[in-house]
């Protein structure tokens, strides 16, 4: 049996990914589910004191940067069959990693607390049962997700994101309806608006090949899922943004309530946060499982659902403020990944996944963090994280060329 598995899996993948393949339109809806999430309309938010004009242009440029290299990342995945990290050993090695898979589940277990958090509130503006008690209803959920399996939430996700559609239609309806002018909030340029436009879909770069390595067309299914997400991004971001602008709001839970929304409200709070936190912790069960070469390919679920007790778990007893500032620093280890990872795979064509450890790549890495950190301050008409990946995509090119013909 082993070494009928072994066979398969040097064949085309693993045996999950033979046995259950995703088609471009399961992808599209996973991944439009991803992106209605109130944390993009919160996000969106923020980038109203531009106006819509010029809040539009930001959200647009950010949302095209940052659903390119996610589609690289993806595309990865998807051609070799391998999750997120997976594919990370290419440049990095086995050790490296394994390095990276550690951060990524912690990374992915606190952003699933902040979803909660942030969905326990909504809700309880709403419906005033207590964060508490709503916390724990999105977290059985989630779990009610990662047990129904990829296979067998296609056939869920059909009815769920057209209601969610539908519902998030009636909600851009009454946030366009709104006449309270334009109110006074904190300031930010148009590079900062992009910054933040680019940081939602570049927070999937760890995730993404999770789900397109099951692609049944790689290039298709890619483009397809980055798509979907795309289009729901900017939808949620105008949203967000429409709701400070046009009702002078700046609680999106707020808005539902003086509309009047009532269960459709609690209902676009729950599923935005389901179909988005459900990708989070089902890839820490990913990422968690590739720690252990051995581990069977059933383990992922359980380890899934972990995550997701241990996120509602810190949803009830963390400062949200303090979390989420770590995990953008954890967030800023992935930008110099991902673009020493695209260089490798695009650029020189190298596969260094049978090394142990490359230390060239995590100085580089290393090299790129500092990097990242450092000019995080600095305000570009692009933002910041894409010039840095652009950056050391380029120096990893060119260190690499010099080492070669040092060695040839």
């Amino acid at each position: 049996m082993q070494v009928r598995r072994r066979q398969r899996e040097k064949e085309g993948g693993s045996v999950e990914t033979q046995e259950t393949k995703s088609s471009a339109f399961s992808l599209g809806l996973l991944w439009f589910g991803a992106g209605v999430s109130i944390a993009e309309i919160l996000t969106g938010m923020l980038v109203a004191p531009l106006g819509f004009a010029k809040g539009l242009a930001a959200i647009l440029l950010g949302h095209i940067i940052g659903g390119m290299v996610m589609y690289g990342a993806g595309l990865i995945g998807a051609r070799r069959r391998e999750s997120a990290m997976e594919t990370v050993r290419i440049s990095f090695g086995r050790g490296g990693g394994r390095f990276f898979s550690v951060l990524n589940v912690i990374q992915l277990i606190g952003w699933t607390a902040v979803m909660i958090v942030s969905a326990a509130h909504a809700a309880n503006l709403i419906r005033p049962w207590g964060m508490t008690t709503w916390s724990v209803i999105v977290g059985l959920l989630i779990i009610i997700w990662i047990a129904l399996g990829i296979k067998n939430l296609n056939k869920v996700n059909v009815a769920v994101i057209t209601l969610l559609f539908l519902l998030t239609v009636v909600l851009s309806v009454t946030v366009g309806r709104g006449h309270g002018g334009f109110p006074v909030g904190p300031p930010i340029t148009f590079g900062g608006a992009v910054e933040m436009a680019v940081a939602m879909p570049l927070s999937w770069l760890p995730v993404i090949a999770d789900y397109t390595r099951r692609a049944e067309h790689p290039v298709r299914g890619t483009l397809v899922a980055c798509t979907a997400y795309f289009i729901a991004g900017m939808w949620m971001f105008l949203i967000g943004m429409g709701a400070v602008i046009f009702t002078g709001e700046n609680d999106i839970a707020a808005v539902m309530v003086k509309a009047g929304l009532g269960l459709c409200g609690i209902l676009i709070v729950l599923l935005s946060t389901v179909t988005t936190t459900f990708l989070d912790a089902f890839s820490a069960g990913v990422s968690a499982r590739s720690l252990w070469d051995t581990a069977p390919e059933n383990a992922t679920k359980g380890m899934a659902i972990i995550a997701t007790v241990l996120g509602v778990v810190i949803a009830v007893t963390a400062s949200q403020q303090t979390y989420q500032d770590f995990l953008y620093f954890i967030g800023s280890v992935f930008a110099p990944m991902t673009a020493i990872l695209l260089a490798d795979y695009f650029i020189l064509h190298r596969d260094r996944s049978r090394e142990r450890l490359n230390l060239l790549n995590l100085v580089l890495w290393g090299i790129g963090f500092i990097v990242y950190r450092c000019l995080m301050t600095v305000d570009t008409p692009l933002g910041i994280t894409f010039p840095v990946i652009v950056l050391i995509m380029i120096g990893s090119t060119i260190v690499h060329g010099i080492e070669k013909k040092i060695r040839s």
